[in-house]
């Protein structure tokens, strides 16, 4: 096994007589920070280089706010992509089926009596006679195999799932197991092949199962497309990834709120597309058929700076740097551009070296599974409210969309702390917030709707707040070379929790406070768990092992110089 100052040193490896010589003077400053690689302490050169360069083209110069509405445009159709399935395969109401009864008699019916009219059958005393309670058996009842549906062009009634709501939910979940499988196909093909590429195919791949699933006529087939469209068709992670790595440190919380906003807004859309289009097959063209158009991120989208750059790829990145400075009608400084080619650091790297690199720190290993914990108590809570929102008293598409909506408050506050008040802070804060609100909503009367829903849109609120905090703050905490892989890594085993989320709605039988009840204390334990790791708000996006093992070094020498103050040594035991 190479040591990591092996690994290292075939940064060398593949420059031309030319790089070597102009680097020639930078040979004693290379060796100087060889020398520091295995400790936390490393000179930053590239990160702050790249910074720099990507500080010339102004965040709302016409190149960058292109580059907002491509990338929003691919989070706005992830979000339909993503959530769809709660209006696809939604509830709907049933009864046994009698020959002298219809849904509405039966229902009417239910309201004032005891009787399971949905998956028992009474003998009928006259089968001419009225639907009236008096005219059944109910002393002779058998297992109903036949229904009636409140909406014949439902998915349920298409594939009679009468009595059987587990297949239902299974569907939510086959959803999530296949987004938990992908990422770890996402995430390392992300940091092989590139932010740029992955983007476009699994955008591309998703519309295409997903348009499939219009025309299946059998459920397990639905099963099966339902799991390889967010395996194969997920595209945010990526796209995320390629976000943060194309703006400034500065500038990373706007695009974190740029994204929550199309973001929201795609879920809005969701319920608007779903109440204006009732017939679930049209209702999953209309979702899946705009993806098809990002195969033309061919042509309009860059690759990302961080990533070419680590890869090697100084004369496209240069290429990138020239026509972003032409749209944005400045003048690039060439020099800075020279500078980059001779900080081509980890270019020969192989992806299994880097990652084994990563995994031998034990800081980042315990960052790594502190992350987990925080991505599954935040997919827990996301999923799991947006999911019972349409179990709430009132329209189910007006509560949903109430429910996404609490999204553009939550990113507003997004910006503001992320600016103001760093990161872990407000983390910690937005999860012990959601468990507050979200244990009091448990234990509220039913009786109390508007108290109840206020409560539960108030949890919603911190717990979008959570979440997007939770993805960027991952971002940040390890290296260039397997920052996707990781955070990747993190949500897809985070994504357990989305795996069992769509199983709460069957908890409300037990407790309808339940659901409510787990997901505050999960969150106040996560709170808990956030408190051991750096804050990042001050710091470049790390390249390497060390550089990201020194994210937070800022943090405690501050803490270092407050204790001195206050004549504690305080110092010596950090």
């Amino acid at each position: 096994m190479r040591s990591i100052k092996e690994v290292e040193d075939l940064k060398d490896n593949g420059k031309t007589p030319f790089d070597k010589v102009k680097c020639k003077e930078k040979d004693q400053q290379n060796a100087v920070e060889d020398k520091f690689k295995s400790t936390d302490v490393v000179p930053k050169k590239n990160g702050v280089d790249l910074e720099s360069v990507l500080g010339e083209l102004k965040i709302f110069g016409r190149y960058h706010i292109k580059f907002m509405f491509l990338v929003g445009a691919l989070t706005f159709l992830s979000m339909w992509h993503s959530t769809n399935y709660v209006f696809a395969v939604e509830n709907v109401g049933y009864r046994c089926k009698y020959s002298n009864c219809g849904y509405t008699e039966l229902s009417q019916l239910e309201q004032n009596s005891s009787l399971d009219y949905k998956c028992h059958k009474y003998r009928l005393y006259d089968d001419n006679s009225s639907c009236t309670e008096d005219n059944f058996d109910v002393f002779n009842a058998t297992a109903c195999d036949e229904w009636v549906y409140d909406r014949p062009d439902s998915f349920v009634a298409e594939f009679n799932l009468g009595c059987e709501d587990w297949k239902r939910t299974l569907i939510g979940t086959m959803h999530s197991v296949g987004y938990m499988l992908g990422l770890f196909l996402v995430g390392p093909a992300s940091d092989k092949f590139g932010r740029k590429t992955v983007i476009i195919f699994t955008a591309v791949a998703g519309a295409v199962i997903g348009l499939s699933k219009s025309l299946v006529y059998s459920y397990w087939l639905y099963v099966v497309l339902e799991m390889f469209e967010p395996l194969l068709g997920d595209c945010y992670s990526a796209t995320f990834t390629l976000s943060i790595e194309t703006v400034t440190k500065e500038h990373r919380p706007f695009i974190m709120f740029v994204l929550n906003l199309f973001s929201t807004f795609g879920g809005i859309c969701v319920a608007i597309i779903a109440w204006l289009a009732p017939n679930w097959r049209i209702f999953v063209i209309a979702i899946y058929a705009p993806g098809l158009l990002f195969i033309l991120y061919i042509f309009w989208m860059d690759e990302s700076l961080r990533w070419l750059l680590n890869k090697g790829k100084i004369d496209e990145v240069g290429n990138v740097f020239r026509q972003a400075a032409k749209t944005n009608n400045i003048i690039i400084d060439e020099s800075k551009l020279a500078d980059l080619k001779c900080n081509d650091s980890n270019t020969n790297i192989s992806w299994a070296a880097s990652l084994k690199m990563t995994f031998s720190s034990k800081k980042l290993f315990l960052r790594l599974l502190c992350c987990i914990c925080m991505w599954f108590t935040a997919l827990f809570n996301s999923y799991s409210l947006l999911i019972n929102s349409v179990s709430l008293k009132g329209n189910k598409y007006l509560n949903y969309g109430l429910t996404v909506l609490s999204g553009i408050p939550a990113s507003l506050a997004i910006l503001y702390l992320l600016t103001k008040f760093r990161r872990k802070n407000p983390l910690i804060f937005a999860f012990l917030l959601t468990g507050t609100f979200c244990m009091a909503h448990s234990i509220v009367p039913t009786d109390y709707a508007w108290l109840s829903i206020l409560l539960y849109i108030s949890g919603t609120l911190f717990s979008s707040i959570s979440m997007r905090i939770v993805y960027i703050y991952t971002s940040e905490l390890f290296p260039t070379y397997t920052r996707n892989t990781m955070h990747a890594l993190c949500s897809a085993l985070g994504r357990v929790a989305a795996v069992i989320a769509p199983q709460t709605p069957l908890l409300m039988q037990y407790w309808p406070g339940l659901p409510s009840m787990i997901m505050g204390i999960l969150s106040i334990l996560t709170a808990c768990v956030v408190t051991l790791l750096p804050d990042t708000s001050d710091e470049v996006l790390p390249d390497n092992v060390g550089q990201a093992e020194a994210v937070g070094k800022k943090e405690k020498e501050d803490l270092c110089r407050k204790m001195e103050r206050k004549s504690f040594d305080f110092c010596s035991k950090l």
